[in-house]
């Protein structure tokens, strides 16, 4: 049977016990770090910077707006028309025949070109009268309404004709011919060389969607 004595030291022991508690859990909140507030201007740069570094990382590796200077792709491009360029697109897939591409210009890579891939490596390419013979066989162009008469003849640039496109480069043309600076005068295009395809037009308006 418990005396009061005992009940008296249970009471006593908890009390201590409690106590006890009560002064680690002080000194441990004691020694938090006290919260840190950034300056407004703090805040502000670093947003500016994540959404510049952010905005490089999109440009070079995601998807790039360029527009378009001359009248080399009429009448599909217009001069100041703008387009987006996938540049992502290389990692998943090759450039395919027909399909609208930016490039550096192979002379002068501080310059981009904007064209049409009209052979892939190891097509077999010849012109003649403007038609263009792809493996033999004439391709349809309706894409192509200003047709020259050209006709590639042997040259530095295609000692043989027909010549066959080397791994790794395409060959490229306007789509208006006759005011066109492509593959015809200056050579293949290697695929390092390639940014990608010119999938969305978003200027002007009125033109407004998928370049063809």
């Amino acid at each position: 049977m418990l005396t009061l004595s005992t009940l008296h030291l249970i009471n006593l022991y908890f009390n201590i016990g409690r106590c006890v508690f009560d002064i680690e859990a002080g000194t441990e909140d004691s020694h938090l770090a006290p919260e840190v507030v950034k300056p407004w201007w703090r805040e502000i740069i670093e947003t500016i910077l994540w959404a510049i570094i952010l905005a490089v990382l999109i440009r070079t590796f995601v998807v790039q707006a360029f527009w378009i200077p001359s009248g080399s792709m009429l009448p599909g491009l217009q001069i100041g028309d703008r387009v987006l360029v996938a540049k992502f697109w290389n990692w998943f897939a090759a450039p395919t025949r027909g399909t609208i591409y930016v490039f550096r210009f192979p002379e002068d890579r501080s310059r981009d070109f904007i064209k049409r891939i009209i052979a892939v490596p190891g097509d077999v390419v010849d012109i003649r009268s403007g038609i263009v013979y792809i493996n033999g066989y004439p391709v349809d162009e309706p894409y192509v309404e200003n047709r020259d008469q050209y006709t590639l003849r042997p040259s530095i640039l295609y000692p043989t004709v027909p010549f066959t496109v080397p791994p790794g480069y395409f060959f490229t043309l306007g789509d208006n011919r006759p005011n066109s600076q492509d593959s015809r005068f200056w050579g293949h295009v290697p695929a390092q060389n390639i940014h990608g395809p010119a999938f969305f037009r978003y200027w002007p308006l009125s033109r407004i969607g998928v370049p063809r």
